[in-house]
């Protein structure tokens, strides 16, 4: 078996979204401080079949801002898709030319975030409590690009108002090419269990692809979400971290690909070698180490090593590359790793 067979195997389903085509059902969610290019880049090559950056502030993306550019980059992505944050029309417009000029396949409306930083500026979930400036934001972003707009969201603010089926009906009505919704309101933030059935009211309301999202954490729950909630789809989130090729297991399962065992020590290895790898060269040695450590920490997490807990430790507390690339190479039971120059 190739690196490449390894990676991807051949049992997925399409779906399409506007001219794009999708080789699969499962896709890896955006999620801020997490989904850099390093993670992006292996989930598709393990077979996700969409990935979408962490979510970028339209004002800072549109003024140029370089950690909003670094975030949004998308070397190596295909498709590419940029997540966009804000509350006013002008700037999520302007940030989607931006992100269209840079090589983006795709926009996704970023009104699902329950973080109160973001709230707190009336943007992310707090668009879903005005409906109207929601619709307004839509039409400027699909006003403003050539390229499919997809918008994920929540259920509704809190339990007396779940409007997502009416977000979705107007979204719909604007020209979005698909939606994602999150199963559960922005006041439950993480808490409890994602209800995938209450998706299924968005389902009746529209006919246009339809991502369920929430608690997807085994091969099993992903069927059950899709039964559930009536979706085409599902997205992946918090399961995905330290293990970026579960997305593709997912996707082979829900093409009705026969069982196989996942990705070899060796394979998960030079994984976590590679993403380690691209964050130091897109951030830098210093900041690079930084923002690893949360990747370092759940690689390490899903180890059955008994001294997982140690190496851990050692991980994320070590500022010396080689140090890190032999200790991953240890985690994962492998030869020492050639030390990139």
């Amino acid at each position: 078996m190739s690196r490449s067979d390894e990676f991807l195997g051949n049992h997925t389903q399409s779906l399409s979204v506007g001219p794009l085509r999708l080789k699969g059902r499962a896709f890896l969610a955006p999620m801020a401080g997490v989904t850099d290019l390093g993670m992006r880049r292996l989930a598709q090559k393990f077979g996700a079949a969409l990935t979408v950056t962490e979510m970028l502030d339209s004002e800072f993306y549109a003024g140029g801002a370089r950690e909003a550019a670094i975030r949004a980059e998308g070397a190596g992505i295909e498709p590419h898709v940029v997540q966009i944050a804000g509350c006013r029309p002008e700037p999520m417009a302007e940030a989607a030319r931006c992100a269209e000029a840079s090589g983006a396949a795709m926009i996704d409306i970023n009104m699902g975030c329950p973080a109160k930083r973001v709230t707190g500026g009336a943007a992310g979930s707090a668009l879903m409590r005005d409906p109207d400036l929601a619709t307004r934001i839509i039409r400027a972003v699909l006003a403003a690009v050539h390229i499919p707009v997809s918008l994920k969201m929540r259920l509704g603010w809190d339990a007396a108002a779940m409007n997502a089926p009416e977000l979705a009906r107007r979204a719909e009505g604007e020209g979005i090419a698909m939606l994602t919704v999150h199963g559960r309101t922005r006041c439950q933030f993480y808490q409890g269990r994602a209800d995938w059935s209450a998706i299924r009211e968005v389902r009746g309301t529209t006919s246009i692809p339809l991502v369920a999202n929430g608690d997807c954490t085994s091969l099993e729950e992903a069927s059950a979400m899709l039964a559930a909630s009536g979706a085409d789809a599902v997205m992946v989130g918090r399961a995905a971290i330290g293990r970026p090729w579960f997305v593709g297991e997912v996707v082979r399962h829900l093409g009705k690909a026969p069982p196989r065992p996942g990705p070899s020590s060796a394979a998960r290895c030079a994984a976590a070698l590679e993403h380690y790898r691209t964050l130091l060269s897109l951030f830098g040695k210093e900041r690079g180490l930084r923002h690893a450590r949360k990747h370092l920490s759940a690689y390490a997490a899903w180890s059955r090593r008994r001294d997982a807990a140690e190496l851990r430790r050692r991980l994320v507390s070590s500022e010396n590359p080689t140090e890190v690339e032999c200790l991953l190479a240890v985690l994962f039971d492998c030869e020492q790793p050639a030390v990139a120059a």
